[in-house]
């Protein structure tokens, strides 16, 4: 057993399999909330296929592209880790290239193949989503004032895979501006190359400010609609959504600020601290998820994401001490 777990440990550090849950429930989200919502569009796969088969549709295809991402990246940085990172799989001599490559194309392939049960639109914006991914490894996250917004960018686009007609786009908007932010702070506090200077936060806020603009002003249009019975309220935000329901989501946010707050305070600058925001960050997604389902009545949502940020969690904690057990088993002393 130890050793097929051995085996299997290069491809678990290569996906960061631990955070992935956070990718499943940003989809799995918008399908409850359209499906639950009576006032949202809904797309002929969410009208008419059973609730079982979209969530295993999307999350093959969140899975999919999470795992093209992560993979990605150390395909096209090993030379790179090489230096910095020695440990990776790849550096390491633990995953061979040509195996990294076809983990990277096996998870594209999940990806395309979870969109299909969602529908032709959702394929394509796989495909969007997918380039988008593929720029950023390339050439975005070396320049930071652009990286940092179209990794927002892909976060936002992977959550709407299956439905890209969402009246309440609050939520997307929120997991874009948190993406963003946990981004930048990894960057700065781990201090990785290049920093991130003040033209490129200039133009990071710029584009975030940007993008935000476009996301609220097509839901302030969508719901202002003849084709709608209510108008939107202020800044686009649906009459059919209460204004409380935004005050879980607005909490969690503010504990996370002060979360990495106190961790900065206590660990200061460097990898650690910047890898420990990085999981919390993913982890929050989820909640996020929850929250909104909670803060509008939706038991059943709430319940099934809170499962699913619960399950995160435990996978991130038992995942971690399986690998070090792994690693570095214990010994009987003398």
């Amino acid at each position: 057993m130890r050793r097929f777990l051995l085996q299997l440990l290069p491809a678990l550090h290569l996906t960061r399999v631990t955070t992935a849950f956070a990718a499943v429930a940003n989809v799995w989200f918008v399908i409850l909330w359209t499906r639950a919502e009576a006032p949202e569009p809904k797309t002929p796969a969410i009208a008419n296929l059973p609730l079982w088969l979209l969530l295993v549709g999307s999350a093959a295809n969140a899975l999919g592209l999470f795992g093209f991402t992560t993979a990605l990246n150390d395909v096209l940085d090993w030379r790179r880790d090489q230096t910095l990172n020695p440990t990776r799989p790849i550096p390491s001599g633990r995953v061979s290239i040509p195996s990294a490559v076809n983990l990277v194309v096996l998870s594209f392939g999940v990806a395309v193949l979870g969109a299909t049960v969602l529908g032709m639109p959702a394929v394509l914006l796989t495909l969007l989503v997918a380039g988008a991914i593929l720029f950023f490894n390339a050439a975005g996250k070396f320049i930071p004032g652009v990286g940092l917004i179209v990794l927002g960018l892909i976060y936002a686009g992977q959550m709407v895979i299956p439905n890209l007609h969402l009246r309440f786009v609050f939520p997307v908007w929120l997991v874009m501006t948190h993406a963003l932010g946990v981004a930048a702070a990894v960057h700065i506090l781990g201090r990785k190359t290049p920093g991130l200077s003040y033209r490129a936060a200039f133009f990071s806020v710029l584009g975030w400010l940007f993008w935000s603009g476009v996301m609220l002003g097509t839901a302030w249009y969508r719901n202002r609609s003849e084709t709608v019975v209510d108008g939107g309220g202020l800044l686009g935000w649906p009459d059919f959504v209460p204004l409380a329901a935004g005050l879980l989501p607005l909490a969690l946010a503010i504990i996370f600020i002060v979360l990495v707050w106190r961790r900065t305070h206590l660990l200061g600058r460097g990898p650690r601290v910047a890898e420990k925001i990085a999981r919390y960050g993913s982890l929050w997604l989820s909640l996020y998820a929850a929250s909104w389902m909670l803060g509008t009545g939706n038991m059943l949502g709430a319940a099934v994401l809170g499962v699913l940020s619960a399950a995160g969690l435990l996978g991130m904690t038992v995942v971690r001490e399986v690998v070090a057990i792994i690693e570095q088993p214990l010994g009987y002393r003398r």
